[in-house]
């Protein structure tokens, strides 16, 4: 299962708000990349693919691909706020290293596929 925190639902409903395209939802993935071997991925889309997994919270669809599901079960994501804007941010249980920015990670199912950074 993906979750949402209470912040993050509430900017994403508000997202989606200002989207007004009843039939977007959050897709939530993963791509190789990064230093540690994988970047995560967040964005509208309006496509179900086969083997999606769609969960819903607070009125809100999110669908992870199935490829994707293997490294982020359990994950949660939140929004925090600072002084030079917001962002979100992700909670992964399943990583075992990221980078110090944290873009991108790795879990023990990818160990030895990681790409090793350049600085």
């Amino acid at each position: 299962m993906i979750t949402l925190t209470e912040k993050a639902s509430q900017k994403v409903r508000e997202m989606l708000a200002a989207e007004n395209k009843p039939d977007i939802f959050l897709r939530v993935g993963v791509r190789p990349g990064g230093c540690s071997g994988f970047t995560y991925g967040i964005g509208w889309d309006q496509e179900m693919k086969e083997g999606d997994h769609t969960f819903y919270q607070d009125g809100i669809k999110i669908v992870v691909d199935q490829d994707s599901y293997l490294y982020i079960q359990g994950t949660e994501i939140d929004y925090k706020e600072s002084m030079l804007g917001g962002g979100f941010t992700i909670h992964n249980p399943n990583a075992i290293a990221s980078c110090g920015c944290g873009a991108s990670f790795r879990t023990a199912l990818a160990e030895g596929k990681a790409e090793k950074c350049d600085d």
